[in-house]
């Protein structure tokens, strides 16, 4: 196997929607696990890009600038990829990077993946960039990963999604936020029409609906929180820590059935269950490979959701037991963290030579000696490893923010010293 240390992974964000702060749990898991990582921040461009949609140009010309917009945004990627000079790039979905970086990288042997998670059968964009990537992780089965294998990507992971146990936690709420955030019943995510249904049926509970895109629905206008916005990720943690029962219905744009039994795994599920926090999820397919029964609560129809809800109130007892196991197995077998392992071991495993050495460093066995006494406590507060190069030493202090300390800035300057008179040769 290879040496799976220290390696340097750039994360590519989208510029909003659902997988971007997905990505940043990956970035922390990644950097928890003792690897350097740099975060291209795709949502710095959005207000911009955004901004293209009030020109009052024709749709001809907008879609024109708009492809223009993320051509320039894909090359700061790849720019971002030559000064970083990554082991791997890790594109989340609907990151910015078009067909041309995707083919320069690959040139320029820079190994690259994507972790698809989304649905394959609603979100079709991926038929044109998967071969590009030389991994390809997804939250399906069969028959996705078949239908990549057809167009070429070999390579191709199944990779359920996860929650950040640093972030979704347990939580002592305030009385305030209790009020504020707390319901018998509450759902949080998008109006899709499924859930727009089945709602309806739900309105004699204290229920409260969290999330945007449930305009136009007079039925339940009063019950959606905030003005429909979209809830920031620290506010759904206290939506989920403050509701008696959490709704966990998969979204579907099929009216006529409120349960699909569809295959991937929302990341909902994960958070919930991270939070200690109760949940009724419909079922999945691919759910009893990651939860037990005695480990989530599950609904099968509208009769059967009505008659678990009533059950629940009554019993919160059995909504505490469910709850705890639930947490339990998220943090044994579903965190950011263990999802990253398995793709870095995945990637070192199909992509021959990954990752390559880099040469080894001199520069930390020159440092003089008043100076290595202290390294090793600066290395443990910058969660680096005790054999990190000298180069991403370097590379993390001047990613950082605020004031230097003292060795912080010798290392700098031994750093800028070697690059004007040694060469900057390790």
């Amino acid at each position: 196997m290879a040496n799976l240390k220290n390696i340097r992974v750039l994360v590519v964000l989208p510029m909003y929607g659902g997988s971007l702060p997905i990505g940043r749990y990956c970035a922390s898991a990644l950097q928890s696990l003792g690897h350097i990582v740099e975060i291209f921040e795709a949502p710095d461009f959005y207000p911009a890009f955004d901004a293209l949609k009030k020109l009052r140009v024709t749709s001809d010309r907008l879609e024109h600038l708009e492809n223009s917009f993320l051509q320039v945004v894909s090359n700061a990627v790849a720019a971002k990829v030559e000064t970083f000079e990554p082991d791997l790039v890790l594109a989340m979905a609907q990151a910015p990077l078009g067909r041309q970086t995707l083919k320069r990288l690959r040139r320029d042997g820079v190994v690259t993946a994507m972790w698809f998670v989304e649905d394959f059968r609603l979100f079709t964009y991926w038929e044109a960039f998967a071969p590009l990537y030389d991994v390809f992780a997804v939250i399906q089965k069969d028959p996705f990963p078949e239908k990549l294998r057809q167009i070429g990507q070999e390579n191709a992971l199944y990779l359920p999604l996860a929650a950040d146990p640093a972030f979704h936690r347990p939580l002592e709420l305030s009385p305030i936020d209790l009020r504020k955030y707390g319901s018998d019943l509450s759902f949080l995510g998008a109006g899709y029409v499924n859930r727009r249904l089945a709602f309806r049926s739900l309105l004699d509970f204290d229920l409260k609906i969290w999330g945007s895109d449930w305009d136009g629905d007079e039925a339940l206008a009063s019950r959606v929180q905030q003005g429909g916005r979209r809830i920031t990720p620290e506010e759904a943690v206290r939506v989920f820590n403050a509701t008696a029962v959490n709704l966990n219905l998969h979204s579907s744009v099929n009216p006529e059935k409120l349960v699909t039994g569809g295959d991937f795994v929302n990341p909902r599920t994960f958070e919930l269950a991270m939070c200690g926090a109760f949940q009724l999820v419909d079922e999945r397919s691919l759910l009893p490979e990651l939860f037990g029964p005695d480990e989530l609560a599950v609904f099968k129809d509208m009769d059967d959701l009505l008659g678990k809800i009533r059950h629940y109130l009554e019993h919160p007892e059995e909504r505490a037991a469910l709850a705890e196991k639930a947490r339990s197995r998220a943090l044994a077998d579903h965190g950011y963290a263990s999802r990253m392992e398995t793709l870095l071991e995945f990637t070192a495993g199909r992509i021959a030579g990954w990752p390559k050495a880099r040469p080894e460093s001199e520069a930390m066995a020159s440092l003089p000696p008043e100076l290595r006494g202290q390294v090793g406590e600066l290395l443990a507060n910058l969660s680096l490893p005790a054999d990190v190069s000298f180069a991403d030493l370097v590379w993390t202090l001047r990613a950082r923010q605020g004031v230097l300390s003292g060795l912080e800035t010798a290392i700098l300057f031994l750093d800028e010293w070697r690059k004007q008179y040694a060469g900057g040769k390790e």
